[in-house]
């Protein structure tokens, strides 16, 4: 294969009591469908509360079994729960593995790694790092017997958070340590990686659209597919609106497109509570 075409989608955030979010799913669906991609990958979110909801987990996946292509999923925190943190307060609700389980046996596979066009694609639960949970442990030896089988060819990781804001050393305050993947995780995985030719990390979470590169990896943040966060809820630091990420790797190129799916609103996660607190 010379050339292998990804779109990424990302916190979707799907309920049976959400219709707006639900709209927002069917006019990417619908994109997807006339674009004919290799493969998608929803890197996290996938429903709106996986931990309170197990309905959630499974009517999130009835939408996505209804994708024209192939699909591989990473959980978020609204699908198993969040990371512990150094800082801040603990999380509500922390992630468990009853909930990873959950996802896996409906959803899917919550780690993964295969090749094509030349490139490596891993893809990470980034939820269980800091989490004490045999299954931390375990990722991280999978991902070093990955590493081991390099070619030396261009890698591609995805994950549901984003590793850091500018730098890898960046602070962490109260406000933002669940933003990003923790320390001491973040560090670790930055000194896994260091020996491959790591081209591209992709990530969701922040709900805000984002491109930069830092040193020789581009750094891609998906916004939601489902809703933005307005400013008063969440300061701003790129680009706040619904949309998807499509990629074109090639054996030693990549091209990135920032799009929105005809028909895509910017649904506002006040209607959401405002629904939410009607109910």
């Amino acid at each position: 294969m010379s050339e292998f075409r990804l779109t990424q989608i990302s916190d979707t955030h799907l309920g049976r009591r959400f219709p707006g979010l639900i709209a927002n799913f069917h006019r990417v669906c619908e994109h997807i469908d006339a674009d004919r991609p290799d493969l998608v990958i929803n890197t996290g979110d996938v429903s709106f509360d996986g931990p309170t909801s197990r309905d959630d987990v499974v009517f999130a996946k009835s939408l996505h079994d209804a994708l024209p292509v192939a699909c591989r999923y990473l959980p978020g925190n609204h699908d198993i729960g969040d990371n512990p943190t150094a800082i801040g307060p603990a999380p509500k609700p922390p992630v468990s593995e009853a909930h990873r389980q959950q996802f896996r046996d409906i959803i899917g596979a919550d780690h993964w790694s295969f090749e094509a066009a030349g490139w490596r694609f891993i893809g990470l639960n980034s939820l269980v790092m800091n989490s004490g949970l045999a299954f931390e442990a375990a990722q991280f030896e999978w991902l070093a017997s990955e590493i081991s089988r390099s070619n030396g060819g261009p890698v591609a990781l995805f994950l549901h958070k984003p590793l850091f804001l500018d730098q890898p050393d960046d602070p962490e305050t109260p406000e933002t340590s669940i933003r990003y993947v923790p320390q001491p995780a973040r560090a670790r995985l930055i000194e896994m990686f260091s020996s491959l030719d790591l081209r591209l990390i992709a990530s969701g979470h922040v709900h805000q659209r984002r491109d930069f590169t830092y040193r020789h990896t581009r750094h891609v943040w998906a916004p939601s597919a489902g809703f933005v966060i307005n400013d008063k809820r969440q300061d701003r630091i790129a680009i706040k609106e619904t949309g998807l990420v499509e990629y074109r790797f090639q054996p030693d190129s990549l091209e990135v497109r920032h799009l929105r799916a005809p028909g895509q609103l910017d649904v506002d996660v006040g209607e959401l509570l405002a629904q939410m607190g009607a109910q």
